[in-house]
């Protein structure tokens, strides 16, 4: 089916979920979005779940893209990109399986771009206070804290610089050098934003509640959090010294 939105969603072992989450974005009725996963060879058989919907009734509204093993988010972000621009769309999110990123936001998160005119919108968890449902306590303040520890040290007016649910305008995915992002983790959200920003496209955040998975298991490590507090030192270093490009109309 023809529309300009595609929904990007990893994935890695996320059998109790994907098909419950392509049927919930696929049924939406205020703007019809089609769905790329990215599976990095997921030996629960997720990828012939995706297999079986995209040969059967959501032909055309479903695609695939595997991977052998995992190589990592960011990079799984990047194919899908760089996949969604080829095959010609206008808006282009990043979404997680799970559930953890409500399918009834995508509209809201597309109508920041497509109405109000921004390059980027951000599904914000801290926007409007705290917005997470079933956490631990540890983990919401470790997240909250990280997100206030990266805007300190990058100068970022962002206030979930770590968020997962966004909406790009195909320009801001032209404009960007994607094979010189560097990051895979969490630190990977944070270099989009810290990039488009500095490329000086105009970024809104839209507030979301996050909820927590019921099904799966979580693919959060220390590594992934390690990467983050040492990435956005980087990443201030480059904004002092690094060329980014702008986006000419």
């Amino acid at each position: 089916m023809q529309t300009d939105c595609i929904v990007i969603i990893p994935t890695y072992n996320e059998r109790e979920n994907i098909e419950n989450i392509i049927r919930a974005v696929t049924s939406l009725k205020e703007h019809t979005f089609n769905i790329l996963v990215i599976d990095d060879g997921s030996p629960d058989g997720t990828a012939e779940i995706v297999r079986g919907l995209m040969n059967g009734e959501l032909n055309g509204r479903v695609f695939l893209v595997e991977r052998e093993g995992k190589l990592g988010l960011g990079t799984a972000y990047i194919a899908g990109f760089k996949w969604a621009l080829d095959h010609g769309y206008e808006y282009i999110f990043e979404m997680d399986a799970d559930f953890s990123h409500a399918p009834a936001d995508l509209p809201r998160l597309l109508a920041a771009c497509k109405d109000e005119g921004y390059d980027m919108s951000i599904g914000s968890r801290y926007i409007t206070g705290v917005n997470v449902v079933n956490w631990p306590m540890s983990r919401v303040l470790m997240s909250y804290f990280a997100s206030k520890y990266v805007r300190l040290i990058t100068g970022l007016d962002i206030h979930d610089t770590t968020a997962g649910f966004v909406c790009y305008r195909r320009r801001v995915l032209e404009t960007i050098d994607l094979d010189a992002v560097r990051f895979k983790g969490y630190a990977f959200q944070i270099e989009m934003k810290f990039t488009a920003s500095k490329c000086g496209f105009k970024i809104k955040e839209v507030p979301v509640v996050f909820v927590n998975r019921e099904l799966g298991t979580s693919k959060m490590s220390g590594g992934i959090f390690s990467e983050a507090a040492f990435g956005v030192i980087r990443l201030r270093w480059d904004g002092w010294f690094k060329h980014y490009p702008k986006y000419k109309e």
